[in-house]
């Protein structure tokens, strides 16, 4: 009898485990993958967080060692001449339905801010869309899990 309630924990056990691997992994939560528009090589791994139910990010890699360094010379205010590595580019986004919207993303090559929404296509694979104004007017990236 004991061996058999030794069993069913164990057993109940691995499928918590399992679920909540599962549901961490359909989540915006976590590191990802930016490309360089040009080369579509991996430019830094940024890492998304939650802060009292609101998303941001900030990059935690830059890949070219050359760049590394990198100081936000066009960003405004208390960014400038700030360090981009471990700068928070992502600001204050709410979960609305399927996507994450109502904050700001920093572009630190041209320092400037922009509305943005972001959306899980799938478990490893995120759309970002930053705009001006109506989200039409914008510019659209993907990010892709970073499983390192």
């Amino acid at each position: 009898m004991l061996n058999m309630i030794n069993k069913n924990i164990t057993y109940s056990f691995f499928i918590i485990y399992f679920i909540s691997f599962s549901c961490y992994s359909q989540t915006i939560f976590g590191t990802w993958n930016s490309f360089d528009e040009v080369t579509n090589e991996v430019e830094s791994v940024i890492e998304i967080y939650k802060k009292a139910d609101k998303a941001f990010a900030k990059i935690v890699k830059i890949t070219n060692p050359e760049n590394r360094a990198a100081r936000c010379i066009n960003c405004k205010g208390d960014r400038k001449n700030e360090p981009i590595l471990g700068m928070n580019i992502l600001s204050g986004l709410k979960k609305n339905d399927e996507e994450w919207s109502g904050g700001k993303i920093l572009d630190p090559k041209s320092g400037k801010e922009y509305k943005c929404y972001i959306k899980l296509i799938d478990k490893n694979t995120l759309k970002l869309r930053g705009y001006i104004g109506l989200s039409v007017f914008g510019r659209t990236a993907i990010w892709k899990r970073n499983n390192q």
